[in-house]
């Protein structure tokens, strides 16, 4: 199975910008659509952005699209969310996710057999 480690959460002020990691192992990686969610506090948990297998297809979220870009290099099994122009709502915990093997691209959470355990993106007003 695939096991997703998240990585580059932290505080930042409104305006400025983080990169977030998604360092993953296991099999089929390369073969695998990806993409992030956030969750936050009293929230559902929401689509960020996804990718396909192969990185030339991407989706954002209508709130991130123009801000946020989501990347993968496969040779280094690891997705990338760079995340800019930051808003005090973008605060929310940050999931990475593997889609199913029969997933294109990742768009909800139906789509996702692999989740990581989040990292905390946290942007003051």
């Amino acid at each position: 199975q695939v096991q997703l480690v998240e990585s580059g959460g932290g505080l930042v002020q409104a305006g400025g910008s983080l990169r977030l990691s998604c360092a993953a192992s296991g099999p089929t990686f390369s073969g695998r659509a990806m993409g992030w969610f956030r969750q936050a506090p009293g929230k559902e948990r929401e689509f960020v952005a996804g990718i396909s297998r192969g990185g030339g297809t991407t989706r954002y979220a209508d709130s991130v699209k123009g801000r946020f870009t989501i990347s993968r290099d496969n040779a280094k099994n690891t997705v990338y969310l760079q995340m800019n122009s930051l808003k005090a709502e973008d605060t929310a915990v940050y999931y990475c996710a593997a889609g199913r093997s029969t997933i294109v691209i990742v768009t909800t959470s139906y789509d996702v057999n692999y989740w990581g355990k989040g990292t905390l993106v946290t942007v003051s007003a």
